[in-house]
């Protein structure tokens, strides 16, 4: 693994990159210091970038609070959310999972993500107990984001209706402006822990990555996937058979200037990105 202090040593070994969102090009408020100048010169250098995300909204809405945030269209050549997988799961119930699934959905987190299902042929109700499957976009500021606890007695109560789950972000946690927060997978692994089924929908999956390869259009030698995560960005594109970079100043970040236990953190993992980079800076 090289520890590189930036992104431009990678930038010419391939010709395009798969990059996370959150932890990576912003921190769920702004955008990391360096991000949007790195994805201006990949653009500015012929480069061809798709942004893999497993935030559990759709692609647009994804986008608007990204050029909120001054993350411009044109820094990119495709989006794909693991909320819009989602989305496109639930309205074409192609996949088995998806055909077994009831018409009554109980939305396990807040109402912003309520997009992945609008407009969709199913009916959302108020209880676990009237439900036939739960989807579970994550936690919601009222119950609060910190303490997993807090969603005990939901989880329990959707077991209890033996209601299968679809998790539509696999991340345990991100870092919001500086402060850990628990993410949608987090209440997957209770779910599963309390003998629930849950359907996990984005990275590692490496079916994630297909839609997003077709968008680049290159063959996978050519490819870099970047990310912060190891269990999810990392992990990802090993099973996709990517090469990856890994970003420490995300969820890792107290690796950051410990290049031995950043190297022995990949190894217990099983995984062997080719960098470590601290940030999506040039």
């Amino acid at each position: 693994m090289e520890h590189l202090n930036g992104f431009a040593p990678l930038a010419d070994r391939f010709a395009g990159f798969i990059i996370d969102l959150w932890g990576v090009v912003h921190d769920g408020v702004q955008p990391y210091p360096g991000a949007i100048a790195c994805l201006r010169e990949l653009r500015r250098r012929g480069k061809k970038s798709v942004l893999l995300s497993n935030a559990p909204r759709r692609a647009t809405v994804a986008q608007a609070a990204m050029r909120e945030m001054g993350i411009t269209d044109d820094l990119y050549d495709g989006i794909l959310t693991s909320g819009e997988a989602t989305y496109q799961l639930l309205a074409t119930r192609a996949e088995p999972d998806f055909a077994a699934l009831g018409r009554r959905l109980f939305h396990l987190g807040p109402e912003r993500d309520r997009n992945i299902f609008a407009g969709l042929d199913y009916v959302p109700v108020a209880r676990p107990s009237e439900a036939e499957f739960v989807l579970n976009t994550g936690p919601d500021e009222e119950t609060g984001l910190i303490d997993l606890r807090a969603y005990e007695a939901l989880l329990e109560a959707c077991r209890a209706a033996d209601l299968p789950m679809i998790c539509a972000n696999p991340d345990l946690e991100v870092i919001r402006d500086g402060i850990a927060t628990i993410c949608a997978g987090a209440l997957a692994q209770r779910y599963e822990a309390l003998g629930g089924r849950v359907r996990w929908i984005g990275k590692p999956d490496p079916t994630i990555y297909q839609p997003v390869l077709a968008m680049l259009g290159l063959p996978p030698a050519q490819i870099l996937a970047v990310g912060d995560a190891l269990r999810t960005d990392i992990a990802g594109a090993a099973a996709a058979g990517l090469a990856s970079c890994w970003v420490i100043g995300g969820i890792h970040n107290a690796l950051l200037g410990h290049p031995a236990a950043i190297e022995a953190a990949a190894r217990g993992e099983g995984l062997s990105p080719i960098a470590a980079i601290p940030a999506l800076q040039w």
